[in-house]
């Protein structure tokens, strides 16, 4: 059996309301990403659990980053 190669789909063929969904998570990531960046900048070093400098890379896996340092990254 020969395998069917998938056509790439086009912005312009996705449906609106699937369009607007991916721009919302793209918007929501950025924003994420940007307060995460925005907190480790204004935070001391002695209020942050490791190094600065590792939680700001990890900042840049999508969603999963940017989560985990405010749940995990930040000592009160």
């Amino acid at each position: 059996m020969a395998k069917r190669k998938r056509e790439k789909q086009r912005w312009s063929d996705l449906p609106p309301a699937r369009r607007r969904a991916i721009v919302v998570a793209g918007v929501a990531q950025v924003t994420l990403q940007l307060c995460a960046l925005i907190d480790l900048r204004r935070r001391p070093a002695a209020r942050v659990r490791g190094s600065k400098r590792l939680w700001a890379a990890a900042s840049f896996v999508n969603w999963l980053g940017p989560l985990a340092y405010f749940a995990f990254g930040r000592l009160p």
